[in-house]
Order: structure tokens, then sequence, then C-alpha cells
């Protein structure tokens, strides 16, 4: 095997593929890049039996072939070597030679044969602006939660509906739901399409993805090996579907929103994060609306205290509530807006707290866009 390639579409492709496995793999094979030489280029993938990334480049290849070598080391070399052209050969011992300029490494190959086949997508897609998906993975991801003891909240839920494809993610605490275009072409269907897609993969979609054009997203397999791939150029990322029942978290939000106050976005952010800081961790933040004005009020346990207050707009009567201050700058800065509608909800349920609302909002007058949601659930406030 010998080819020729371009030092800074190596690096880049390279750093591709690896951004998705993890630091630390239980089987070494699964740390290896596999590198394809033939007429059509390079090919070169990477696969933990639960995500995947594959990216095909051009190179002048001399002799075609296969190689399997580790890829966190190929890339840390790649993105580090001298501007000239990369030349890979591999010697009769198996043995891979990489000279750039006048760098050289010798490289030990991993076992083709032991690695396991790259996912192949053939199912039902359709397509969506590469920008409108990057923005809503990030104003819905952050919802999803950290915790593994259950591991269908720690995935986005997507779903297509007509021409319109929704993510939502919660943590119990908090639900984020945002929708945006979808295109699913001549072959749509009438029946709702749902994949549960880990929140890390497809934060790692959004970030690679972002200035893509158009995003083509597929889905295929059946029963333990459903999997969704993400097409944009000549990258592909697949990841297996997480397993089990997303909770019914979109009869949560309220149809009726109006008792609410409008806040300046930028002002309540800065504002809490000030506050906040005489704050013990995981305490909440409390806010009184108030005629013209929220105020934010903080104690912390070093006998430090904090106020602050910022102009809003409020409709209906006033309201104290505490709110956890990391969980509502999350959602002030996923609004994308200048300002911020907060709204009251209401609860059948006399002993229990109800949610509020957080939405853009054009201006004080005028509501923002309706693709976009969050719910917060308000924690107990100690008298």
């Amino acid at each position: 095997m010998k080819f020729h390639v371009n030092r800074d579409v190596f690096s880049e492709a390279v750093s591709f593929v690896v951004k998705l496995l993890p630091q630390r793999n239980p089987q070494p094979i699964l740390a290896g890049v596999l590198i394809e030489a033939g007429e059509g280029g390079l090919s070169l993938a990477a696969f933990d039996y639960e995500a995947s990334a594959r990216t095909t480049i051009e190179a002048t290849v001399d002799e075609p072939g296969t190689i399997l070598v580790h890829g966190r080391l190929l890339s840390e070399i790649a993105s580090r070597l001298p501007n000239a052209p990369i030349q890979i050969t591999v010697d009769e011992d198996g043995g891979i030679l990489l000279s750039c300029g006048s760098a050289r490494f010798t490289l030990a190959s991993m076992p083709v044969q032991e690695y396991p086949a790259i996912p192949e997508v053939s199912g039902q897609s359709g397509l969506v602006p590469a920008e409108d998906f990057a923005t809503a993975i990030a104003q819905v991801a952050f919802a999803a939660s950290r915790d593994d003891v259950t591991p269908v909240l720690t995935g986005v839920q997507l779903e297509v509906t007509g021409t319109t494809l929704s993510l939502v993610a919660t943590d119990r605490y908090r639900v984020a739901l945002r929708e945006i275009p979808w295109d699913g072409g001549s072959a749509a269907g009438d029946e709702p399409i749902t994949a549960l897609v880990p929140a890390r993969t497809l934060q790692e979609v959004g970030k690679t993805f972002a200035h893509g054009g158009d995003i083509a997203i597929a889905f295929s397999g059946s029963g333990d090996r459903e999997i969704i791939a993400f097409t944009a150029g000549n990258k592909t990322v697949t990841s297996l579907l997480i397993k089990g029942n997303f909770p019914p978290v979109r009869r949560l939000f309220p149809a009726q929103t109006e008792h609410h106050a409008v806040v300046n976005t930028a002002e309540l952010a800065e504002a809490v994060r000030r506050v906040s800081l005489v704050l013990d961790r995981s305490a909440p933040l409390r806010f009184t609306f108030a005629g013209d004005s929220v105020s934010m009020d903080a104690s912390g346990t070093e006998q430090a205290r904090a106020t602050e207050s910022v102009d809003a707009t409020l409709l209906g009567e006033d309201v104290t509530l505490g709110l956890n201050p990391q969980y509502l700058l999350e959602s002030l800065g996923a609004v994308k807006s200048e300002f911020t509608r907060v709204t009251f909800t209401s609860s059948e349920n006399a002993n229990k707290l109800s949610p509020v609302l957080i939405t853009p909002q054009t201006s004080v007058d005028k509501g923002g866009a309706e693709s976009f949601k969050y719910l917060l659930q308000p924690n107990l406030l100690l008298r």
C-alpha cells in the first residue's frame, strides 16, 4: 500500500473520524482508524459499535490497500506535521511508514481482519438545513440527562411529522423542544418517525456539520440494531439508537400562556451570573416578579448575600419562586433573541409547583418564534 495526500486534508479527515471515539475503549481494536486506498482516493472510518464516522478524500494512490492504525496517535501526528505532502507506505513486515517533509514516523499496524464492519444505512431519509439543525441541537441537547441510570433520558428524541422535525430532551427537571423544517421528498410518509439519539453523538454532529448546506438524515435497521445516519458532503456519522420509551413530555407544555413577564435576555443572564456567585452548590435562586422589575435574592453559608433587579414587563399577578440558576442560564443562552418571555403556568395540583415556560420574544410587545420552548421546574424555597 502506498499513497500521497495533502497534509491539511488528511489531518482534517483523521480528526473528524476520531472525534466520536471514547477516550478509553475496553477493546483496543476499536481505537483504530480504518484507511482504505483505492481508485476513488482514500476512505477513513472509525467505529465503536455504537457510533461510526466515515469520510472520503482525494489522494494519489500508487498501490491500493487497507490499513488499521491507532486513531488518536495518527490524529496528533497529522496535526503537527510540516507544511508538505504526506506519503504513507506499508513495508513487507506490515509496518506503516509516514513521511512529510523531513519528518518520519513508523507506526504499528493493527489487525484489519478483527475490525468490525462499518454500518451501512439504507432507509427512509430526508433533508434538513445544516445551520438550523446545528442550532436546534445546541438549543436542546444540554437538557438531556448525564446520568446513565436512566439511558432514555441521556438521548435527544427526534420525531418527523409531515414537514417538521422536532428535537426534544429532558432530565426530569426541564424539557427543551425545538422544531425545524424537514424535507422528506417524494417518499415522505404519513406515519411519524422517531429516533432516540445519544446527546453526545448528536452534539458532535451539530458541531461538525454546522456549515454543510443540507444534511441528509436516514433511518435504518430494526430490533436492537436500529441506527440513524447523518450525511453532509463527503462525511457520514451513524449512531445506534437508544432503546426504550421516551417520556411523553410534550403534554407538559401549557396551552394557555397569559400570565407572563418579558425581560431583556442579556440583562437577566448577567444579573443571574452575578447574584448566584454567593449561592451554595445546587441551591435555588429566589426570583420575585413584581410591577416593572424582576429581583433576585441569594444567600450563602459564609453569610454572603446578593440582590439585584432588572427591568421587566409583567402581565398578571406578582410571582415569587426559586429556580436553578444554571438551568435558567442555559435556557437564556438557547432562546437566541433579545428578549425572553417567562410564562407562569398553572397546575391542577395545588400542592405541586407549576413549571415556568421560557420562550423567545422579539420585543417587549411582540412574541418570538414558536419553534423553541423550554420548560423549567421551580425549586422549593426555604422560608
